[in-house]
């Protein structure tokens, strides 16, 4: 009987909004007419939280950690995969930079693209290729070959962050929405322990190999194929169960099918009660006037879209916020060189502690000369890597705890200093110890107090900015930290064999200035939202 209820006469639903009290069903009994337009807060707000909010996260959370896992998958096969594809130390540099390369153009075309054609579409797309390339790349032989692919896989990978993040966010109702972003972004972290469980559990296993035609079918051939399941996997689902954004829907002028949306939205949340979702109409912003009514030619809108895209940058360093940009461009160098150079080369560093039985450092001089790519052995597979990238991975979840319990006590800028500070603490000590189990304990601390650094990052990334440079904003830093992260592991490649004590001392480096720079940031802490 819900039709029915529906078409009842304006009457039951004034006295519904006396029991309800639902501040819009009210404002609709009071005008008088049923068909008052509701804006997109008030429509959110309307359909409740619930089942919908939940299953919505799990989903999105999923494909955030499919994004993790892809990116993760390449540092873990590197220890076993460079015999096989006879990689020198700077190749492994080039092939975890190539990562972030793609992820960076993809960041940006996609991005475009989804603001264009909608965000659901765009999701289904980019992880596809994402899963699709990644799956690719585990039958190929040559390091060219392998280098091509993971750099298309992170076209996918760069496309799908941003997107999922506003994809969801455009669900939630106002008062909720810090707190479910903040839950989805804790899926990175599951992500990374998926990534570093499965490398554990399977590569160490030679006896999976198998022959597959002319290829050689190592385990670690098996860990890159098992990576890719779960981007296809997210993909299919949202190919096949997932409403488009109604946000994006009511900017595209398609009321009936954001109505849609909001009516299932209702349904799943309030499947117990009797009550109907009393929105009928929905109040469109209008659209802006888009020169897209005639025909351009390919040229011309490529190049609006190039300068498009370049008007983020001069909005955030436009005269009043430039020294905060400035500070938080520094600030987000200096963590994704110092972060991704040494997280990216964990499970690398680790195998050299092993071998050699010291920290990262003891032991590099003698155990491979530069160019010297035949002599590194890499079977039988030293089991005792993947368990210490596993526990190493999970020691974020401490760190995320604790972000959640002292964001609000102690403000973001705070937390952030003191875990850039001490990130560079720990850096340094990575180098300065000498045993292999003092090294994996900083290894650890440093995954914990590393990941404070991102999450308060982010809430600070938050607050500085208003609404409407928000997302540009956070576009212009996801860029500067694409850069950073390719410019880390292209120079931890390149030095660390040739000195491994400068690598280290350099990632100390950037993480003390980036944490002077955070002195100068203005104070955010429980500041209302422009």
């Amino acid at each position: 009987g819900k039709m029915w209820r529906r078409d009842r006469e304006p009457l039951l639903r004034a006295e519904e909004a006396e029991s309800e009290g639902e501040s819009f069903e009210r404002k609709k009994a009071g005008r008088g007419s049923h068909q008052v337009a509701a804006t997109f807060e008030e429509a959110v707000e309307e359909t409740g939280f619930g089942t919908f909010h939940a299953v919505l996260l799990v989903i999105c959370g999923w494909a955030n950690a499919s994004d993790a896992i892809e990116i993760l998958c390449v540092s873990f096969l590197l220890p076993t995969a460079r015999c096989d594809l006879h990689l020198s130390t700077a190749d492994m540099g080039w092939l975890t930079a190539s990562i972030f390369l793609g992820m960076m153009i993809g960041g940006y075309v996609w991005g475009v693209l989804a603001d264009l054609k909608g965000r659901q579409r765009i999701l289904v797309f980019s992880l596809a290729v994402n899963g699709v390339f990644g799956a690719v790349s585990s039958m190929v032989t040559e390091y060219w070959q392998f280098l091509l692919l993971r750099f298309i896989s992170g076209i996918g990978v760069g496309g799908s962050i941003p997107v999922i993040f506003s994809y969801f966010s455009e669900f939630q109702p106002r008062n909720k929405r810090g707190r479910m972003v903040s839950a989805l972004a804790t899926f990175w972290m599951a992500g990374n322990i998926v990534a570093a469980g499965l490398a554990w559990v399977v590569i160490p296993r030679t006896s999976l190999t198998f022959q597959l035609g002319s290829i050689h079918f190592q385990s670690w051939r098996i860990f890159v194929m098992l990576c890719s399941i779960p981007s296809l996997s997210s993909a299919l689902v949202y190919a096949l169960g997932m409403p488009e954004s109604p946000k994006y829907l009511m900017q595209a002028g398609r009321e009936e099918d954001a109505l849609r949306v909001f009516q299932r939205m209702f349904y799943w949340n309030n499947r117990g009660t009797t009550r109907s979702f009393a929105v009928e109409r929905l109040l469109i912003p209008p659209a802006e006037k888009d020169s897209s009514k005639f025909i351009e030619n390919g040229a011309n809108w490529f190049w609006r879209h190039i300068v498009k895209g370049l008007d983020p940058i001069r909005k955030i360093f436009a005269h009043k916020l430039r020294f905060t940009s400035i500070i938080l461009s520094i600030i987000f160098f200096s963590i994704s060189f110092g972060y991704y150079g040494l997280w990216m080369w964990f499970p690398e560093l680790l195998k050299r502690m092993e071998t050699g039985g010291g920290s990262a450092c003891s032991n590099s001089r003698n155990s491979s000369s530069a160019g010297d790519v035949e002599n590194v052995t890499c079977y039988p597979v030293k089991t005792a890597v993947y368990k210490e990238g596993f526990i190493i991975a999970a020691a974020n979840l401490p760190g995320n705890i604790f972000t959640i319990l002292l964001m609000d006590l102690l403000g973001g800028k705070v937390l952030l200093c003191a875990s850039l500070f001490l990130s560079g603490i720990c850096a340094f000590f990575i180098w300065e110890v000498s045993t292999k189990t003092q090294s994996f304990v900083v290894s650890c601390v440093f995954s914990g107090i590393s990941v404070i650094a991102w999450n308060s990052l982010d809430v600070i990334g938050l607050e500085l900015y208003p609404t409407h440079l928000r997302s540009s904003a956070l576009g212009v830093f996801t860029g500067v930290s694409r850069i950073a992260s390719i410019l880390g592991n292209i120079v931890f490649g390149q030095l660390i064999d040739m000195n491994c004590t400068v690598t280290i001392l350099l990632v100390a480096a950037i993480f003390f200035i980036g944490s002077l720079a955070c002195i100068k940031l203005p104070n955010t802490k429980h500041i209302e939202l422009s």
